[in-house]
């Protein structure tokens, strides 16, 4: 029988929810004023957001964890007794770290399977979870993937940004659409596509409008639906929980908050928040 374990990159932000030990992490790294930071064990969330707020213009930038370091990860893995690896990662679109465990798992002698999450956040880290307890109900890896599948197909996560500032600098969005922002100092909606990529789906003038409008989009895509509703925040709990007392209104129960690591939340910026859903099917 195959001992399968798993593995999810730490962009799913799964360092800051309840879960099982056992899913192994590979961390990327934050570069703040040239000191790296490893995401999460040598700086969180709340720390991170806290020097961003008293100094907006911190020279920053990320880097995905070296195809050396999730190698090792790898052999470590073997070691503990596992024949095969699911390696689940953040969207391919926007980030390398897809890639570096692709060619990490070409230096091994195991099954390693990379599965691109087309997202992040909490999409990525339900997979994990997910991949976890069916493996340790010695599920085959076919069976496995093909829940992960559901996971991809049927999710959908809306995004509102204070400032295009961040997302341009890092790469995220197009350099026209950033121009564009910048000029008329808007506030786009945004939403992570069928694709993995970071899109514009309007372009609204002020961030309560574009949160109205968020809320307005999530509500009317979920009408009818068996979802698991989630919120991401970044500076902004205390607003976020007031969102969730809102949705809470519209009949959403069991609504997760979950933090913007600080690699993400670099490009993303503070006054980020997120809403999104997973449907059960």
């Amino acid at each position: 029988m195959d001992k399968i374990g798993v593995a999810v990159c730490g962009n799913s932000g799964i360092d800051y929810l309840v879960h099982d030990k056992g899913i192994r992490k590979f961390r990327s790294l934050l570069k703040i004023d040239n000191q790296e930071y490893e995401d999460f064990v040598e700086i969180n969330s709340d720390d991170f957001y806290s020097r961003l707020e008293k100094n907006p213009d911190l020279d920053i930038s990320t880097s995905q964890t070296s195809t050396g370091k999730i190698l090792e990860m790898y052999e470590e893995m073997k070691a503990s007794g596992y024949n095969k690896l699911l390696v689940i990662t953040i969207s391919k679109q926007l980030s390398g770290t897809y890639q570096n465990a692709v060619l990490a798992a070409k230096m091994i002698d195991i099954d390693v399977v990379v599965y691109d999450s087309f997202s992040l956040t909490y999409i990525e880290a339900l997979m994990a979870m997910t991949a976890k307890k069916m493996a340790d109900e010695n599920k085959p890896l076919e069976e496995i993937i093909e829940q992960l599948d559901k996971i991809k197909d049927n999710n959908h996560v809306y995004i509102t940004v204070n400032t295009l500032k961040y997302l341009i600098k890092n790469g995220r969005l197009s350099g026209v659409a950033g121009a564009l922002g910048s000029l008329l100092k808007l506030r786009p909606l945004l939403h992570i596509s069928k694709e993995g990529k970071i899109d514009t789906l309007a372009k609204i003038r002020t961030t309560e409008k574009a949160r109205e409008e968020l809320k307005h989009r999530f509500l009317s895509e979920i009408k009818g639906k068996n979802v698991t509703p989630f919120i991401v925040y970044t500076n902004n709990m205390e607003e976020m929980l007031d969102l969730k007392d809102e949705l809470e209104n519209h009949g959403l129960n069991d609504i997760l908050l979950i933090p913007l690591t600080p690699v993400v939340g670099c490009h993303a910026g503070p006054g980020t928040m997120g809403v999104g859903y997973i449907e059960k099917v």
